[in-house]
């Protein structure tokens, strides 16, 4: 699809709203708990969000983790709440198994499940030196230990990861941190693992994949529309950190992609010129509500999650396994 009938298409946002990276010392209002994450997810459809993106926590200290329990307790109460699409990660975490960072697609059988596709130094040690005090015992180790760690994504893990979703009927959301990620969708594509129309989100700003500025996007879009021709994916952007998180949402706004704002990728919904620092944001919901503002301010109206399943070819909230 070009990029002049793209961009009459509604603009679905996601929004990510805890991750596993974003830390409680950095920010008060970060949702731990499964009532705190559905809470949140709710939140962020009522402000426009069509898809939330969900990575669950230990309830007590508020450390990632790949718990069944918690992720069912998580998704039941995120469903009993609103209709919106729930994009489960795939990510994992340290020394996890390819089959134990998939578990979620054949336990749960969301509607969609992200789907790495590229190994990386996926590093955010600088943190460190911002933060004056911890708030629990599990985080400066975390953000030291990020400086060494090798975010794998291998071929072999990748068709474990990319099979297992087919075959429980959940939707890849392919996460492209470079240019790599792009040509080994590529390479994929030919090994007949994936289906298309993709979807692909490029994630633009993390220490260890490629920058967050308008080229990046722009480069990234267009290696995509030269290798699989334009009406073959859909697209969305995260932009990392404030304020590229506007900044790209804007512009994909204009190129006709989506957008993903939300905790996970950062915490800042704006910038008080006179106490010359940036505003915190309370809730996930600020940052929806901004990047609505701006998409609609831009001509483009917001897809509700039924619009986007239909935009998405997802299998509808009755088929998932929670």
């Amino acid at each position: 699809m070009s990029v002049l009938r793209a961009w009459r298409d509604k603009c679905i946002i996601t929004c990510a709203l805890t991750g596993s990276v974003t830390l409680p010392s950095q920010t008060p209002y970060l949702p731990i708990t499964p009532d705190q994450i559905s809470d949140e997810a709710k939140k962020a459809c009522d402000a426009g969000a069509a898809v939330v993106h969900v990575h669950v926590r230990d309830p007590k200290s508020g450390m990632p983790t790949a718990d069944l329990g918690v992720w069912r307790e998580t998704l039941e109460k995120i469903k009993s709440k609103s209709e919106v699409i729930v994009c489960c990660t795939t990510g994992g975490g340290a020394g996890m198994t390819a089959q134990q960072r998939i578990a979620v697609a054949p336990e749960f059988k969301p509607e969609m499940c992200s789907f790495n596709v590229e190994s990386m130094n996926f590093s955010i040690f600088p943190v460190a030196e911002r933060i004056k005090e911890w708030k629990t015992d599990w985080e400066k180790g975390l953000v030291e230990w990020s400086k060494g760690m090798v975010f794998q994504n291998s071929f072999a893990d990748l068709e474990v990861f990319v099979k297992t979703m087919y075959e429980n009927d959940v939707k890849p959301e392919l996460e492209i941190y470079s240019t790599s990620g792009i040509w080994n969708a590529g390479a994929m594509a030919q090994f007949g693992w994936l289906k298309f129309p993709l979807h692909m989100q490029f994630v633009l700003g993390v220490l260890g994949g490629t920058g967050n500025t308008p080229w990046e996007l722009i480069h990234m879009y267009n290696e995509a529309a030269r290798l699989f021709g334009t009406d073959n994916f859909t697209w969305s952007v995260i932009g990392i950190g404030y304020p590229r998180e506007f900044h790209l949402g804007a512009l994909a706004a204009i190129m006709g992609g989506h957008i993903r704002v939300g905790m996970e990728d950062n915490i800042f919904v704006g910038y008080d010129p006179v106490k010359k620092e940036r505003i915190i944001a309370k809730s996930n919901a600020d940052l929806v509500e901004k990047m609505v503002r701006i998409v609609n301010e831009l001509g483009r109206d917001i897809a509700s999650p039924e619009e986007a399943r239909k935009m998405l070819g997802l299998k509808g909230l009755n088929k998932v396994n929670y």
